[in-house]
């Protein structure tokens, strides 16, 4: 995945170390904005690590809140250096996503609720070209092929020899029967999955249409967990002309919540396989197209005519 500085990471560490400072020091960020002659919102951020800050700036701060210890002045000025580096995906150019790659490169666990696609780092190169040509209409060929690396490269944690991106995804079964790039892209995706549900740190359930209303209507969002304890889960959200991370506390716990929620109506692992076969089989078909219905003994069939499939 290239070099081992994240700069998304480090500005997040940094960031979070100045406000755990500034709460120690009893000074407002409107104190601080006042005593360096900067703006208030540029504090609030630099602390959610939204902002670069400058080595000597660091310093300063430090300073203001009366750091002594030089050790840590120092280690605070060095993740000021990194948060300025360039990672691996600057190498593609403007990359509108970056923030969330640089997360989603530093991240133990994700989960994900998925109610449209497959989630990218599950994609196969066929579908996942096929998404970004449907959803990214105005994209150039040059802009298309660039969003199809990046995306293939990000997929090397998943399944990285060591330390593997641990992941559970919730996908809608909508997302199964959406046809995205024809049949045989379907049946190479879905068969796709089967494969990677078998893996030890993946988690892949289904939630069933006849599920009823249920949290997750509201749409896509993923829960972004960090093995370092000083780092804060991120919710995501992915919108069209920009995406939402929320860090506070309360919403992680909250969506959270509404993951568990989708976990228990959602079918398990074993059954969730069994439906995402049968409904492989039913892209196989030329004449007919499966209504499958859950039931006390799995999955049943119930075949008629489905001209959108022939």
């Amino acid at each position: 995945m290239g070099g081992t500085v994240n700069p998304t990471v480090s500005r997040r560490r940094l960031g979070s170390e100045l406000r755990r400072l500034r709460e120690i020091s009893g000074m407002t960020t409107q104190q601080v904005a006042e005593r360096l002659l900067i703006s208030q919102p540029k504090i609030s951020l630099l602390e959610n690590g939204h902002r670069l800050i400058k080595p000597r700036d660091v310093r300063d701060l430090c300073a203001l809140y009366g750091v002594q210890d030089q050790r840590r002045v120092d280690h605070l000025m060095q993740l000021a250096r990194e948060s300025g580096q360039q990672g691996w995906w600057n190498s593609y150019g403007d990359i509108s996503y970056g923030a969330y790659i640089g997360l989603e490169a530093a991240a133990a666990a994700i989960r994900f609720y998925e109610p449209m696609v497959i989630p990218g780092l599950l994609q196969t190169p066929a579908y996942a070209q096929a998404v970004i040509a449907g959803t990214i209409p105005h994209a150039t060929a040059d802009q298309a092929a660039t969003r199809l690396q990046v995306r293939l490269r990000r997929q090397s944690r998943v399944g990285a020899p060591r330390n593997p991106l641990r992941l559970w995804a919730i996908l809608d079964e909508s997302a199964l029967w959406r046809v995205v790039g024809g049949r045989e892209v379907m049946r190479e995706q879905l068969d796709h999955l089967i494969r990677l549900s078998a893996r030890p740190y993946i988690t892949l359930q289904v939630l069933p249409h006849d599920v009823g209303a249920h949290p997750g209507v509201s749409g896509q969002f993923a829960l972004l967990e960090f093995a370092d304890a000083t780092d804060v889960s991120v919710v995501y959200l992915e919108r069209f002309t920009s995406d939402l991370y929320l860090e506070k506390r309360s919403d992680v716990r909250r969506y959270s919540d509404m993951y568990a929620h989708l976990q228990a109506r959602a079918l398990g692992p074993d059954r969730t396989r069994h439906f995402i076969d049968e409904v492989v089989k039913a892209y196989g078909r030329t004449e007919f197209c499966p209504d499958l219905h859950r039931s006390g003994q799995g999955v049943q069939r119930v075949q008629e005519p489905c001209p959108s499939l022939s």
